[in-house]
Protein backbone atom coordinates (compact mmCIF):
# COMPACT_ATOMS: atom_id res chain seq x y z
CA UNK A 1 0.00 0.00 0.00
CA UNK A 2 1.61 3.98 -0.92
CA UNK A 3 0.28 6.86 0.33
CA UNK A 4 1.42 10.53 -1.13
CA UNK A 5 0.67 14.02 0.21
CA UNK A 6 2.40 17.16 -0.59
CA UNK A 7 3.36 19.18 2.57
CA UNK A 8 4.70 22.04 1.41
CA UNK A 9 5.97 23.98 -2.33
CA UNK A 10 8.48 26.80 -1.38
CA UNK A 11 8.97 29.27 -4.53
CA UNK A 12 12.27 31.48 -4.51
CA UNK A 13 12.47 34.21 -7.15
CA UNK A 14 15.67 35.78 -7.83
CA UNK A 15 15.57 39.18 -9.67
CA UNK A 16 19.00 39.60 -11.25
CA UNK A 17 20.12 43.56 -11.73
CA UNK A 18 23.08 43.45 -13.25
CA UNK A 19 25.83 45.36 -15.67
CA UNK A 20 24.51 49.01 -14.86
CA UNK A 21 26.77 51.24 -17.02
CA UNK A 22 26.93 55.21 -16.72
CA UNK A 23 28.01 57.72 -18.61
CA UNK A 24 27.61 61.30 -19.51
CA UNK A 25 27.93 64.50 -16.83
CA UNK A 26 25.53 64.85 -13.88
CA UNK A 27 22.52 66.92 -13.80
CA UNK A 28 20.93 68.78 -11.30
CA UNK A 29 17.64 67.05 -10.26
CA UNK A 30 15.27 69.94 -10.38
CA UNK A 31 12.05 70.48 -12.09
CA UNK A 32 10.49 73.34 -14.60
CA UNK A 33 9.37 76.44 -12.15
CA UNK A 34 6.28 77.05 -11.50
CA UNK A 35 4.05 79.48 -9.85
CA UNK A 36 2.34 78.92 -6.14
CA UNK A 37 0.92 80.73 -3.26
CA UNK A 38 2.73 81.23 0.08
CA UNK A 39 -0.33 79.40 1.66
CA UNK A 40 -0.03 76.61 0.04
CA UNK A 41 3.97 75.94 0.09
CA UNK A 42 4.17 77.03 3.96
CA UNK A 43 2.36 77.55 7.63
CA UNK A 44 2.37 79.56 10.18
CA UNK A 45 4.41 78.39 13.19
CA UNK A 46 2.56 77.42 16.31
CA UNK A 47 -0.90 77.52 14.54
CA UNK A 48 -1.27 73.43 14.07
CA UNK A 49 -4.11 70.75 15.14
CA UNK A 50 -4.22 69.05 17.93
CA UNK A 51 -5.05 65.06 18.32
CA UNK A 52 -8.00 63.83 21.47
CA UNK A 53 -8.50 60.66 22.19
CA UNK A 54 -10.70 59.03 25.04
CA UNK A 55 -12.45 55.53 25.95
CA UNK A 56 -16.45 55.40 25.77
CA UNK A 57 -19.33 52.75 25.08
CA UNK A 58 -21.31 52.05 21.94
CA UNK A 59 -24.79 50.61 23.22
CA UNK A 60 -27.79 49.78 21.42
CA UNK A 61 -25.91 46.77 19.31
CA UNK A 62 -27.71 43.86 17.79
CA UNK A 63 -25.83 41.22 19.75
CA UNK A 64 -22.70 41.98 17.97
CA UNK A 65 -20.65 43.74 20.67
CA UNK A 66 -18.00 42.32 23.26
CA UNK A 67 -18.49 39.10 24.66
CA UNK A 68 -18.51 38.02 28.62
CA UNK A 69 -14.68 37.61 28.52
CA UNK A 70 -14.21 41.42 27.59
CA UNK A 71 -13.76 41.95 31.40
CA UNK A 72 -12.93 45.76 31.29
CA UNK A 73 -16.28 46.49 28.71
CA UNK A 74 -18.33 45.52 31.78
CA UNK A 75 -16.12 47.04 34.45
CA UNK A 76 -16.84 50.02 32.85
CA UNK A 77 -20.55 49.54 31.61
CA UNK A 78 -20.99 48.96 36.19
CA UNK A 79 -18.88 52.10 36.50
CA UNK A 80 -21.29 54.30 34.17
CA UNK A 81 -24.42 52.75 35.47
CA UNK A 82 -23.19 53.18 38.84
CA UNK A 83 -23.01 57.01 38.47
CA UNK A 84 -26.97 56.97 37.59
CA UNK A 85 -27.65 55.26 40.70
CA UNK A 86 -27.48 51.47 39.84
CA UNK A 87 -25.45 49.19 41.57
CA UNK A 88 -24.13 46.08 41.03
CA UNK A 89 -22.47 43.70 43.15
CA UNK A 90 -18.87 42.32 42.08
CA UNK A 91 -19.87 38.77 42.12
CA UNK A 92 -22.89 39.38 40.02
CA UNK A 93 -20.32 41.58 37.20
CA UNK A 94 -18.37 38.71 36.94
CA UNK A 95 -20.62 35.83 36.44
CA UNK A 96 -23.75 36.91 35.36
CA UNK A 97 -23.57 40.08 33.27
CA UNK A 98 -24.13 39.82 29.55
CA UNK A 99 -23.05 43.05 27.21
CA UNK A 100 -23.56 41.70 23.71
CA UNK A 101 -25.37 44.61 23.16
CA UNK A 102 -21.99 46.78 24.17
CA UNK A 103 -18.32 46.97 22.78
CA UNK A 104 -16.10 49.15 24.20
CA UNK A 105 -14.29 51.83 22.21
CA UNK A 106 -11.15 54.16 21.25
CA UNK A 107 -12.75 57.39 20.57
CA UNK A 108 -10.41 59.94 18.22
CA UNK A 109 -10.70 63.62 16.88
CA UNK A 110 -8.47 66.35 15.38
CA UNK A 111 -9.18 69.61 16.78
CA UNK A 112 -8.41 72.38 14.32
CA UNK A 113 -6.43 75.30 15.26
CA UNK A 114 -8.79 78.18 16.50
CA UNK A 115 -11.54 75.98 17.39
CA UNK A 116 -13.59 78.17 19.98
CA UNK A 117 -15.96 76.41 22.64
CA UNK A 118 -19.48 74.80 21.17
CA UNK A 119 -17.37 74.22 17.75
CA UNK A 120 -18.70 70.68 16.30
CA UNK A 121 -16.16 67.67 15.73
CA UNK A 122 -16.31 64.75 13.22
CA UNK A 123 -15.35 61.63 15.64
CA UNK A 124 -13.98 58.30 14.74
CA UNK A 125 -14.97 54.99 17.39
CA UNK A 126 -12.67 51.80 16.92
CA UNK A 127 -13.72 48.52 18.79
CA UNK A 128 -10.80 47.89 20.95
CA UNK A 129 -12.43 44.25 22.50
CA UNK A 130 -14.28 41.49 20.70
CA UNK A 131 -17.23 43.28 19.08
CA UNK A 132 -18.27 41.79 15.34
CA UNK A 133 -19.94 45.07 14.50
CA UNK A 134 -20.50 48.63 15.87
CA UNK A 135 -23.60 48.49 13.29
CA UNK A 136 -26.70 50.36 14.69
CA UNK A 137 -24.85 51.48 17.74
CA UNK A 138 -24.65 54.87 19.74
CA UNK A 139 -21.66 56.35 21.00
CA UNK A 140 -22.28 57.75 24.63
CA UNK A 141 -21.23 60.69 26.21
CA UNK A 142 -17.41 60.20 25.84
CA UNK A 143 -14.60 63.39 27.59
CA UNK A 144 -11.92 63.56 24.88
CA UNK A 145 -7.94 64.36 26.24
CA UNK A 146 -5.45 65.92 24.71
CA UNK A 147 -1.72 65.19 25.62
CA UNK A 148 -1.61 67.38 28.72
CA UNK A 149 -4.26 65.13 30.30
CA UNK A 150 -7.02 68.00 29.92
CA UNK A 151 -10.46 67.64 28.35
CA UNK A 152 -11.07 69.49 25.46
CA UNK A 153 -14.32 68.40 24.30
CA UNK A 154 -16.75 65.89 24.54
CA UNK A 155 -18.16 63.12 21.78
CA UNK A 156 -22.12 61.46 21.66
CA UNK A 157 -24.34 60.09 19.04
CA UNK A 158 -25.01 57.53 16.54
CA UNK A 159 -22.53 55.63 14.63
CA UNK A 160 -21.88 55.36 11.06
CA UNK A 161 -19.92 52.46 9.41
CA UNK A 162 -18.71 52.14 6.12
CA UNK A 163 -19.47 47.92 6.20
CA UNK A 164 -21.77 45.52 7.63
CA UNK A 165 -20.87 42.10 8.83
CA UNK A 166 -23.71 39.36 8.50
CA UNK A 167 -24.03 35.56 9.73
CA UNK A 168 -22.01 33.35 11.98
CA UNK A 169 -19.49 31.11 12.33
CA UNK A 170 -18.42 29.92 8.88
CA UNK A 171 -21.77 31.42 6.98
CA UNK A 172 -20.89 34.51 7.26
CA UNK A 173 -19.68 37.61 5.38
CA UNK A 174 -18.04 41.01 5.88
CA UNK A 175 -17.42 44.24 4.06
CA UNK A 176 -14.72 46.80 4.95
CA UNK A 177 -14.51 46.87 8.67
CA UNK A 178 -17.64 46.81 11.01
CA UNK A 179 -15.49 47.91 13.39
CA UNK A 180 -14.32 51.12 12.88
CA UNK A 181 -17.57 53.97 12.32
CA UNK A 182 -17.93 57.72 12.10
CA UNK A 183 -20.03 60.33 14.57
CA UNK A 184 -20.65 63.06 11.95
CA UNK A 185 -20.32 66.18 14.09
CA UNK A 186 -20.58 64.04 17.23
CA UNK A 187 -18.01 65.96 19.13
CA UNK A 188 -18.54 69.09 20.84
CA UNK A 189 -15.32 71.42 21.85
CA UNK A 190 -15.32 72.40 25.41
CA UNK A 191 -12.47 74.75 25.72
CA UNK A 192 -11.68 77.76 24.15
CA UNK A 193 -8.31 76.50 22.07
CA UNK A 194 -7.55 79.93 20.03
CA UNK A 195 -4.29 81.19 19.63
CA UNK A 196 -3.51 84.86 20.53
CA UNK A 197 -2.02 86.18 17.69
CA UNK A 198 -0.92 89.33 18.72
CA UNK A 199 1.95 87.27 21.06
CA UNK A 200 3.34 86.12 17.84
CA UNK A 201 6.04 88.38 17.22
CA UNK A 202 8.37 87.80 15.50
CA UNK A 203 5.86 85.55 13.74
CA UNK A 204 7.97 82.36 12.10
CA UNK A 205 6.95 80.56 8.54
CA UNK A 206 7.22 77.15 8.11
CA UNK A 207 7.89 75.79 4.95
CA UNK A 208 6.10 72.12 3.85
CA UNK A 209 9.60 71.21 2.84
CA UNK A 210 13.30 72.56 3.27
CA UNK A 211 14.30 74.57 0.18
CA UNK A 212 16.80 77.43 0.32
CA UNK A 213 15.66 78.88 -2.55
CA UNK A 214 11.95 78.56 -1.90
CA UNK A 215 12.61 79.90 1.58
CA UNK A 216 14.51 83.11 0.13
CA UNK A 217 11.92 83.25 -2.69
CA UNK A 218 9.10 83.72 0.33
CA UNK A 219 10.98 86.31 1.89
CA UNK A 220 11.69 88.21 -1.29
CA UNK A 221 8.20 88.73 -2.19
CA UNK A 222 7.83 89.72 1.08
CA UNK A 223 10.00 92.23 1.48
CA UNK A 224 9.07 93.49 -1.71
CA UNK A 225 5.55 94.55 -0.20
CA UNK A 226 6.89 97.09 2.54
CA UNK A 227 9.29 99.70 2.38
CA UNK A 228 11.84 97.89 5.13
CA UNK A 229 12.10 94.63 4.97
CA UNK A 230 10.05 92.70 7.62
CA UNK A 231 11.44 89.15 6.59
CA UNK A 232 14.66 87.10 7.09
CA UNK A 233 15.39 83.39 5.87
CA UNK A 234 16.53 81.76 9.37
CA UNK A 235 17.56 78.10 7.74
CA UNK A 236 16.01 76.31 4.53
CA UNK A 237 12.50 75.97 6.32
CA UNK A 238 11.80 78.89 8.48
CA UNK A 239 11.65 82.45 7.74
CA UNK A 240 10.85 85.36 10.46
CA UNK A 241 8.40 88.35 10.12
CA UNK A 242 8.89 91.08 12.37
CA UNK A 243 5.31 91.98 12.99
CA UNK A 244 5.80 95.35 14.91
CA UNK A 245 7.36 96.50 11.50
CA UNK A 246 4.72 95.71 9.23
CA UNK A 247 2.10 98.27 11.13
CA UNK A 248 -0.99 95.84 10.60
CA UNK A 249 -2.34 93.84 12.58
CA UNK A 250 -1.19 90.16 12.43
CA UNK A 251 -4.39 88.65 10.73
CA UNK A 252 -4.40 91.39 8.30
CA UNK A 253 -0.55 90.50 8.08
CA UNK A 254 -1.11 87.30 7.05
CA UNK A 255 -3.82 87.49 4.62
CA UNK A 256 -1.89 89.44 2.50
CA UNK A 257 1.28 87.45 3.02
CA UNK A 258 -0.69 83.85 2.30
CA UNK A 259 -1.61 85.07 -1.38
CA UNK A 260 1.74 86.39 -2.72
CA UNK A 261 2.67 84.41 -5.49
CA UNK A 262 6.53 82.86 -5.69
CA UNK A 263 8.37 80.75 -8.18
CA UNK A 264 9.02 77.73 -6.92
CA UNK A 265 11.15 74.83 -8.07
CA UNK A 266 10.71 71.34 -6.58
CA UNK A 267 13.26 68.54 -6.49
CA UNK A 268 12.78 65.71 -8.58
CA UNK A 269 11.65 62.66 -6.62
CA UNK A 270 10.94 59.14 -8.26
CA UNK A 271 8.98 57.51 -4.79
CA UNK A 272 8.58 53.81 -4.90
CA UNK A 273 6.58 50.79 -2.98
CA UNK A 274 8.41 47.86 -2.27
CA UNK A 275 5.83 46.03 -0.55
CA UNK A 276 3.25 46.58 -3.33
CA UNK A 277 5.37 47.59 -6.56
CA UNK A 278 4.15 51.01 -7.04
CA UNK A 279 6.29 53.12 -8.66
CA UNK A 280 5.28 57.00 -8.94
CA UNK A 281 7.01 59.51 -10.59
CA UNK A 282 7.39 62.90 -12.08
CA UNK A 283 7.29 63.95 -15.62
CA UNK A 284 10.81 65.86 -14.84
CA UNK A 285 12.42 62.83 -13.78
CA UNK A 286 15.60 61.84 -16.35
CA UNK A 287 18.41 59.73 -16.43
CA UNK A 288 22.24 59.64 -17.54
CA UNK A 289 23.26 57.19 -20.11
CA UNK A 290 22.75 53.92 -19.21
CA UNK A 291 22.61 49.95 -20.02
CA UNK A 292 20.91 47.71 -17.87
CA UNK A 293 21.11 43.45 -18.21
CA UNK A 294 18.18 42.08 -16.35
CA UNK A 295 17.40 38.30 -16.64
CA UNK A 296 15.48 36.25 -13.74
CA UNK A 297 16.58 32.99 -12.04
CA UNK A 298 14.02 30.46 -10.29
CA UNK A 299 14.44 27.57 -8.05
CA UNK A 300 11.00 25.84 -7.10
CA UNK A 301 11.58 22.96 -4.38
CA UNK A 302 9.10 20.69 -4.20
CA UNK A 303 8.81 17.89 -0.83
CA UNK A 304 6.61 15.35 -1.11
CA UNK A 305 6.10 12.53 1.43
CA UNK A 306 5.18 8.84 1.10
CA UNK A 307 4.58 5.78 2.89
CA UNK A 308 7.75 2.98 3.17
CA UNK A 309 6.62 -0.45 3.86
CA UNK A 310 9.17 -2.19 6.70
CA UNK A 311 12.53 -3.46 5.78
CA UNK A 312 11.13 -6.99 7.15
CA UNK A 313 7.67 -8.26 7.14
CA UNK A 314 6.96 -8.24 11.13
CA UNK A 315 9.50 -5.97 12.14
CA UNK A 316 7.69 -2.71 12.99
CA UNK A 317 5.44 -0.06 11.91
CA UNK A 318 5.56 1.45 8.38
CA UNK A 319 7.58 4.87 7.91
CA UNK A 320 6.98 8.18 6.56
CA UNK A 321 9.89 9.42 4.06
CA UNK A 322 10.69 12.55 2.58
CA UNK A 323 11.11 12.79 -1.00
CA UNK A 324 12.71 16.63 -2.20
CA UNK A 325 12.76 17.43 -5.87
CA UNK A 326 14.53 20.90 -7.32
CA UNK A 327 14.29 22.26 -10.07
CA UNK A 328 16.08 25.55 -11.38
CA UNK A 329 15.56 27.62 -14.08
CA UNK A 330 17.20 30.77 -15.96
CA UNK A 331 15.94 32.83 -18.03
CA UNK A 332 18.16 34.77 -21.32
CA UNK A 333 19.08 37.80 -19.91
CA UNK A 334 17.52 41.11 -21.58
CA UNK A 335 19.08 44.08 -22.36
CA UNK A 336 17.68 48.19 -22.13
CA UNK A 337 19.92 50.50 -23.26
CA UNK A 338 18.72 54.76 -23.33
CA UNK A 339 20.36 57.23 -23.57
CA UNK A 340 21.06 60.67 -21.94
CA UNK A 341 18.10 62.39 -20.79
CA UNK A 342 15.95 59.72 -20.96
CA UNK A 343 12.98 59.85 -18.61
CA UNK A 344 11.68 57.56 -16.00
CA UNK A 345 9.12 56.81 -18.01
CA UNK A 346 10.61 55.41 -21.01
CA UNK A 347 12.59 53.61 -18.89
CA UNK A 348 9.50 51.77 -17.60
CA UNK A 349 7.91 51.76 -20.84
CA UNK A 350 11.36 49.49 -21.89
CA UNK A 351 11.10 47.63 -19.14
CA UNK A 352 7.85 46.66 -19.35
CA UNK A 353 8.17 45.41 -23.16
CA UNK A 354 10.73 43.35 -22.28
CA UNK A 355 7.96 41.73 -19.60
CA UNK A 356 9.68 43.24 -16.22
CA UNK A 357 7.27 43.09 -13.19
CA UNK A 358 6.65 46.48 -11.02
CA UNK A 359 9.00 44.73 -8.58
CA UNK A 360 11.63 44.18 -10.83
CA UNK A 361 11.56 47.89 -11.40
CA UNK A 362 12.32 48.96 -8.24
CA UNK A 363 15.17 47.16 -8.07
CA UNK A 364 16.29 48.46 -11.56
CA UNK A 365 15.74 51.84 -10.31
CA UNK A 366 17.49 51.15 -6.68
CA UNK A 367 20.74 49.77 -8.70
CA UNK A 368 20.28 52.73 -11.26
CA UNK A 369 20.34 55.47 -8.19
CA UNK A 370 23.44 53.35 -6.70
CA UNK A 371 24.92 53.71 -9.83
CA UNK A 372 24.80 57.49 -10.26
CA UNK A 373 22.46 57.52 -13.33
CA UNK A 374 19.41 58.53 -11.66
CA UNK A 375 19.23 62.49 -11.75
CA UNK A 376 16.30 62.74 -9.09
CA UNK A 377 15.48 61.59 -5.19
CA UNK A 378 14.54 58.30 -4.88
CA UNK A 379 12.12 57.77 -1.77
CA UNK A 380 11.68 53.83 -0.95
CA UNK A 381 8.55 53.61 1.16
Amino acid sequence: MRAQSVNGLRWVQVALCCAVFLAGPWAAAETEPHKALIRDVATVEGVRENSLVGYGLVVGLKGTGDKQQTYFTVQTLASILARMGVEIPPTVLQSTVQVKNVAAVLVTATLPPFAPAGMHLDIMVSSVGDARSLEGGTLILTPLYAADGQVYAAAQGPVVLGGYAAGSGGNSKSVNHPTVGRVPSGGLVERDTALDLTKLDPLVLVLNEADFTTAQQVAAAINRQWVAPIATVLDGRRIEIQTTAAATTVPALLARIETLEIEVRRRAKVVVNERTGTVVMGKDVHLGAVSILHGSFSIEVTTAYQVAPPSLPGTGPTGIVPETKLKAGESTVRNVALGEGASVEELVSRLQAIGATARDVVSILQAIKAAGALEAELEVI
